[in-house]
């Protein structure tokens, strides 16, 4: 089993086989709009459009499940995030990371690569990784910026 084994629903609940990325270096990110980490989707998107015509793609999913900071429908968050921070990469529709509703993506993204001591999404922002073979290879807290991913995303890419 790999990312690519995952169907996701995108802003407009249509089914989405992640097998349409299959080949590229990805960065799964839960995002939202009302929080201290926001700004981090300037950066995103920066990466995105240094890197993507590379192979490179960033596939974000909003959350609320933290401080409800992201609320709203998905087109609401996507309006807000194309607007506000000129985002061009895919966002799909909202998801839950933890609990009994989460996502099976980031069920399976957090038995590859959990965190220290407790697998759980701690907060927004937190980002995953993925090698062009569908691996997760590693995973990045809340406080890790996009700017400082370069040097991963890079070494994938040359792969």
């Amino acid at each position: 089993m790999n990312i690519y084994d995952f169907t996701v629903k995108d802003v407009d609940e249509r089914e989405v086989s992640l097998s349409e990325y299959a080949g590229k270096v990805l960065l799964i990110v839960n995002i939202a709009t009302h929080c201290g980490f926001t700004p981090q989707l300037a950066g995103l998107q920066q990466l995105y459009d240094t890197y993507r015509d590379k192979g490179f793609e960033i596939l974000a999913f909003p959350c609320n499940q933290f401080g409800q900071q992201a609320p709203g429908t998905n087109a609401e968050i996507h309006e807000f995030c194309s607007a506000k921070f000129h985002t061009t990469f895919p966002q799909f529709g909202k998801i839950d990371v933890n609990g009994d509703n989460e996502s099976p993506l980031y069920t399976y993204l957090k038995a590859q690569r959990g965190g220290v001591g407790n697998p759980n999404i701690k907060w927004n922002f937190t980002k995953f990784l993925v090698n062009p073979s569908g691996e997760v290879v590693k995973r990045f807290g809340s406080t890790k910026t996009p700017e400082a991913m370069t040097a991963d995303i890079e070494k994938l890419l040359q792969d």
